[in-house]
């Protein structure tokens, strides 16, 4: 357990709180206390109003002033051959992580009326998240690095901006979408770490594969949860959404295999196969 372990105040309600730790502007005490809330509702030490409106709050997401936020295509690729090429990857893989931390607790706090499960489930994905943080910043360190170093971009809680009146939009367009993708990337990105013998970043995606299959399954089940409780068909309000919020195109290769097990139905794999 971390040093903010024994920190938390006393009689803490997990949404409230989730806001706190999503305005967090350093990076490392955002993860460390993301673990921590997990840690204490797990030891039945947090209540949870379900009910509590969510308000707009300046400084959503808390992000540290660096890594500078430029778009995408001003990020760069770096040569893998070098220390610096791996380490670039390492932080936007970091960055990434750093994000999904947002996301999750933005879960948390945003959407009211929603089962206690959901609100447990976002919980244990930010932890999960903000574990792939510490993993992914630590490794990057060991290189010479540190977060905030090289450049960054923000399209993934752009996303999240767009959804934020409407929970089944924010499970369709965020882990249904960009996360389903990091399944599909992944593969590839472990096997350049491994071939030019970086085995400790390569085992640290293993883990993070592992634990975002279970994240878009989680996005997954409660996207279904809302189109059953809307009276609506997953696929056409799938197809719909993705227009309308103008969410990425999905380009191969697919990493069907995962997408399987994260709940994706055999009709939207066929789909993506082109069947």
């Amino acid at each position: 357990m971390s040093h903010y372990s024994n920190h938390l105040p006393n009689a803490v309600e997990l949404r409230s709180y989730a806001c706190v730790l999503l305005r967090e502007t350093e990076a490392q005490s955002k993860a460390d206390r993301t673990m921590d809330l997990r840690t204490a509702w797990l030891a039945g030490q947090i209540s949870l109003d379900i009910h509590a409106r969510a308000v707009e709050q300046m400084g959503i997401p808390g992000r540290p002033a660096k890594p500078l936020l430029v778009a995408p295509r001003e990020v760069g690729h770096r040569s893998m051959a070098t220390i610096e090429g791996r380490a670039a990857l390492i932080h936007a893989l970091a960055h990434i992580e750093f994000n999904a931390i947002n996301l999750a607790l933005d879960a948390v706090w945003r959407f009211a009326d929603m089962p206690l499960d959901f609100y447990a489930d976002w919980l244990k994905v930010a932890a999960e998240e903000a574990l792939h943080f510490c993993l992914l910043s630590s490794h990057l360190q060991s290189l010479g690095f540190s977060y905030g170093d090289f450049a960054a971009h923000n399209s993934l809680w752009e996303m999240a901006e767009k959804t934020t009146d409407d929970v089944l939009a924010r499970m369709a367009l965020v882990p249904r979408t960009l996360e389903a993708r990091g399944l599909d990337a992944t593969p590839g990105v472990r096997s350049k770490l491994a071939q030019v013998g970086d085995t400790a970043a390569a085992e640290i995606l293993d883990i993070i594969l592992r634990d975002e299959i279970g994240h878009v399954e989680i996005g997954n089940r409660w996207y279904h949860w809302c189109c059953e409780h809307r009276s609506l068909d997953v696929l056409t309000t799938y197809q719909e959404l993705a227009l309308r919020y103008k969410a990425p195109v999905l380009r191969g290769p697919f990493n069907l295999e995962a997408r399987r097990q994260a709940g994706f139905l055999e009709t939207e794999i066929a789909a993506l196969r082109g069947d």
